[in-house]
C-alpha cells in the first residue's frame, strides 16, 4: 500500500495532506523517517509513526458534521490554548480531522471524519464540488463587481473558478449587502480575498451547504453523524 493510502486510511488527513506529512519529515517507517512518496506499506508488518505514536489502519470510519461558532479554530489544538472544534466534540477512539477549514471569525457546515478517502473527495480540486456561504459584504455591490465574482478574479495565488453569485438584498442604514455565493475550490480564505478583489469585505460568513449535506436549522455549537444518503451523496462518483 502506498504511504499516502496508509497515512489517510489510518487517520491523519486527505491523501494529499498526508503527502505534506511525509515531505514535511514528519512520518518514520520502522524507525526511519521517509521523505519518498513512492515508499510503499505492509501494513501487517511495517511500523508506521507520526509525532512518536504507531498508526493503525481503522475499520470504524467515522462522519460527522458540526455547526462552528465564531470564534473556534480549526485545529486539532493551539499553542495558545485558544478554543479549537475539538472542545465542542466528545472525545473518539479513533482519530478524527476536519476536512477543509472556516477561519476564526467565518462560522457554518464542518465536516470531520477518519476516512481520508471520503476527505479527498471532498478536497479535491478535479471534484468542483459546490461550497455554499451566505455572506454579509460591506457596501453595495454593483453589477460589474457581481460580473467578476461569477467571471472568476484574480487572486496572488491565481484566478478563481466561475462562482455562482447571487444578491439577496441590500440594508442602505447598515451599508451591507448580503450574498449567497456558491464555490467549486477551497483555497484559504477564498470568501474573504474574492470580496476584497473587487473592492468589498466580509462582515460575517456562514457556510451552509458542501455538495448535497446541508446544515439546516441545526443549533451553533451542536455536532451530528452525517447520514447513510450523505456520506454516499460525497462518495458517489460525479460527472
Amino acid at each position: 500500500m502506498r504511504i499516502n493510502k496508509f497515512l489517510a486510511q489510518a487517520g491523519l488527513g486527505s491523501r494529499r495532506s498526508c503527502e505534506q506529512l511525509v515531505l514535511e519529515s514528519k512520518i518514520r517507517v520502522n524507525g526511519k523517517i521517509i521523505k519518498d512518496l513512492a515508499t510503499d506499506i505492509d501494513p501487517q508488518n511495517d511500523i508506521v509513526e507520526y509525532k512518536n505514536k504507531k498508526l493503525r489502519l481503522s475499520s470504524n470510519k467515522i462522519y460527522l458534521m458540526l455547526n462552528k461558532p465564531v470564534g473556534y479554530l480549526v485545529t486539532a489544538a493551539d499553542p495558545f490554548e485558544r478554543q479549537t472544534v475539538f472542545d465542542l466534540l466528545p472525545e473518539f477512539k479513533e482519530h478524527i480531522f476536519p476536512i477543509g477549514r472556516l477561519d476564526k471569525n467565518s462560522e457554518g457546515l464542518l465536516l470531520l471524519s477518519n476516512d481520508g478517502n471520503f476527505a479527498q473527495k471532498i478536497t479535491h480540486p478535479s471534484r468542483k464540488l459546490p461550497k455554499t456561504y451566505l455572506v454579509k459584504a460591506k457596501g453595495r455591490i454593483y453589477f460589474r463587481q457581481l460580473r467578476d465574482l461569477r467571471e472568476g478574479v484574480q487572486l496572488e495565488d491565481g484566478k478563481t473558478l466561475p462562482a455562482k453569485v447571487f444578491i439577496k438584498s441590500f440594508n442602505k442604514a447598515q451599508n451591507m449587502t448580503k450574498l449567497r455565493m456558491i464555490i467549486y475550490e477551497g483555497r484559504n480564505r477564498q470568501i474573504r480575498r474574492m470580496l476584497k478583489a473587487v473592492g468589498s469585505s466580509v462582515i460575517e460568513l456562514k457556510r451552509v451547504q458542501i455538495g448535497e449535506i446541508n446544515i439546516g436549522k441545526m443549533p451553533k455549537g451542536e455536532w451530528r453523524y452525517l447520514k447513510e444518503k450523505e456520506v454516499r451523496s460525497i462518495t458517489k462518483e460525479r460527472s
